[in-house]
């Protein structure tokens, strides 16, 4: 199975859920404003997070999931961390179903700072996509 894990971050909480989740999938977590996060080849598991910025998500995430198409997911499995909701997830599915893109069902999400022991979590998270 090949996963990839895209995300968007200003402070750097989302960032650690990511990096967790792409070291329990061996691959590596890639920001989608940098210049190697276009899906090269298709996944069959997309991990895609972000947060809530002033009620929606940021404009960088919004770009990146316009780019992505349903020939090049089999799922999507979406994160989030922000200290206000978890209602980024809600966008980010409806952003991805609007594609055609399968999301599933399970999510994480953190509230603040994900600590190590979230970190160790979102590692669990993954390996259960992984089978």
């Amino acid at each position: 199975m090949n996963s990839a894990v895209r995300y968007y971050s200003r402070s750097g909480n989302t960032r650690l859920v990511a990096e967790a989740i792409a070291k329990a999938m061996g691959v590596k977590a890639v920001a989608v404003d940098d210049s190697q996060a276009a899906l090269t080849q298709p996944v069959d598991v997309l991990f895609i997070g972000g947060a809530l910025y002033a009620y929606g998500i940021d404009e960088h995430l919004k770009a990146y999931l316009d780019t992505l198409k349903k020939d090049q997911v089999k799922k999507a499995v979406v994160f989030s961390t922000s200290l206000v909701s978890k209602h980024a997830i809600a966008l980010i599915k409806a952003a991805l179903n609007e594609k055609g893109i399968p999301v599933a069902e399970q999510t994480l999400y953190f509230r603040g700072k994900p600590s190590e022991k979230n970190q160790q979590e979102a590692m669990r998270f993954a390996e259960a996509f992984a089978s």
